[in-house]
């Protein structure tokens, strides 16, 4: 077997096994899959932009948005069209070729779906991959999105099943798989990965990766976030998560799901440019671009292409060919060399 045969069948054993690995056999392996499926120089730039702000009725606690917790956010109703389309307009000149709009919702109603359909519509005609985050979708929703040019739906698992209601209970890690299946179902592509550093537990974020990965499809794309604490939170304070899990983690997702671009995602404002390198090195292919994320601050278009330069790395200039990660069927893997021995070492 080679690390080009997909599986969906991923052990927690196994994915732990592989987590475990010493850094330098994890990195060297993660290395040589991404080198096996895509530009090892290339980043793909993406631009997240917060089309309706606050007044979130979920009670996710990492979240600034949230009306269950006490932040500085003003609220702000949903932009129009031809603001967003603007703003499309000015990330790709500063190099992204994928544009992803949040709202702060549980769900959209009915009601919102042809105005989001418009701003779809207008960031297609910019030449533009289009993504959308909105809460839970129902098929019939995803399915007028995806007739008006929408090509990626986000929607984060956030963290392990056993440790989701720690972190939110408005909604059930059940309802998230169905909003994945609901996009599926309609033709969209996924964006779905989750955050690290809320508390959870080594086995937590190799689950996380491990049900991604167990999913019918990859998803197409897989960020991966780090908490940005947010005063008036209830993570606010949370022990920060030591940065080599973060690059355990990326190393994990790139294993795994071979043929996904791995994203990575929030808290890139406090990383250094080290940590970066070291990121891309275990198989993150892809960064948010700009200056803010939704409702955080983000590293910068300047810093990011100081930061490329100096690594030698070049953003991708057009939206790439989606490479399909359908279910294939296959025996188990080795382990990788002295994955037995540290798994046991620990």
């Amino acid at each position: 077997m080679t690390d080009e045969t997909l599986r969906h069948d991923w052990s927690l054993e196994e994915a732990l096994a592989i987590y475990r690995t010493p850094l330098s056999s994890l990195l060297h392996r993660a290395q040589t899959v991404h080198r096996r499926h895509f530009d090892p120089e290339e980043i793909q730039l993406s631009t997240l932009l917060s089309i309706k702000t606050g007044g979130c009725t979920e009670d996710c606690a990492y979240c600034s948005q949230s009306v269950h917790h006490h932040t500085d956010l003003a609220p702000a109703a949903l932009l129009k069209p031809e603001t967003v389309v603007a703003e499309a307009a000015r990330a790709r000149s500063q190099g992204a070729t994928r544009f992803c709009m949040g709202a702060a919702w549980r769900e959209p109603r009915d009601r919102d779906i042809p105005v989001l359909a418009e701003m779809v519509r207008g960031v297609k005609a910019l030449g533009m991959e289009t993504c959308l985050t909105l809460g839970m979708l129902s098929e019939s929703q995803a399915r007028a999105l995806k007739e008006a040019g929408l090509d990626y739906y986000n929607h984060n698992l956030d963290t392990s099943p056993g440790f989701y209601d720690q972190i939110v209970t408005t909604r059930t890690y059940a309802d998230r798989l169905e909003t994945l299946e609901n996009a599926r179902a309609a033709g969209l592509s996924l964006c779905s990965g989750g955050i690290l550093g809320l508390g959870e537990s080594q086995e937590d974020r190799v689950e996380l990766v491990r049900q991604l990965a167990n999913l019918p499809v990859h998803p197409e794309s897989v960020p991966i976030n780090l908490l940005v604490q947010v005063e008036g939170t209830p993570l606010h304070g949370t022990a920060p998560l030591h940065p080599f899990e973060l690059v355990r983690t990326i190393a994990l997702a790139r294993i795994l799901m071979p043929r996904s671009s791995i994203r990575l995602s929030a808290g890139r404002a406090g990383m250094s440019d080290e940590l970066h390198a070291l990121a891309f090195l275990a198989g993150a292919n892809s960064i948010f671009s700009g200056e803010n994320l939704l409702t955080t601050g983000n590293a910068g278009d300047a810093r990011d292409r100081d930061l490329l330069a100096r690594l030698g790395l070049h953003a991708r200039s057009q939206p790439a060919p989606v490479q399909t990660s359908a279910r294939t069927p296959s025996p188990a893997p080795p382990a990788a060399p002295g994955a037995a021995a540290a798994a046991a070492a620990r």
